[in-house]
């Protein structure tokens, strides 16, 4: 499966991770379907921001409600590891529900994309998907904003 994010969504994934290389950076992914149109960062809240993250139950709860008033849904959330890889980890294996939610991760340059399920290939939780870059001035080459990116 590819989900496809816009050019300006990733950008601002990657510059929240590259201005906090000291703790975890969260925030939420919106659009519709296996479209991510933004990213709205969010506070990280959990007690030890350097090695983890919990999303601002307020911010939560408050995109969920701009989607049932017809706002852009909720697709899953990205987070970043500053001091590791853009894969899961065996922590965020323990917290992820096999929902299907979308899992981004950030590390340095990379971003990668993932979906929580049940039996999946990383630890037991997490299967790998494919993300495409779509660059509005750009609609027919997915790849153009993609070159800064992994």
């Amino acid at each position: 499966m590819t989900v496809t994010i816009s050019s300006d969504a990733l950008k601002r994934i990657r510059m929240a991770a590259a201005a906090s290389p000291d703790a975890e950076v969260c925030g939420l992914l919106l659009g519709e379907g296996a479209h991510i149109r933004e990213a709205r960062a969010c506070n990280n809240v959990s007690a030890t921001p350097a090695t983890r993250f919990e999303i601002d139950p307020a911010a939560l709860l408050a995109a969920y409600r701009g989607a049932r008033g017809g706002g852009p849904a909720v697709l899953g959330h990205y987070h970043s590891h500053p001091s590791g890889h853009a894969e899961p980890s065996p922590r965020d294996a323990e917290d992820a529900l096999p929902d299907g939610r979308l899992w981004l991760l950030v590390a340095g340059e990379t971003v990668t994309a993932w979906r929580a399920v049940a039996a999946g290939e990383r630890h037991g939780r997490f299967t790998r998907v494919t993300l495409a870059c779509e660059d509005p001035a750009a609609p027919s080459d997915r790849q153009s904003c993609w070159k800064d990116y992994s």
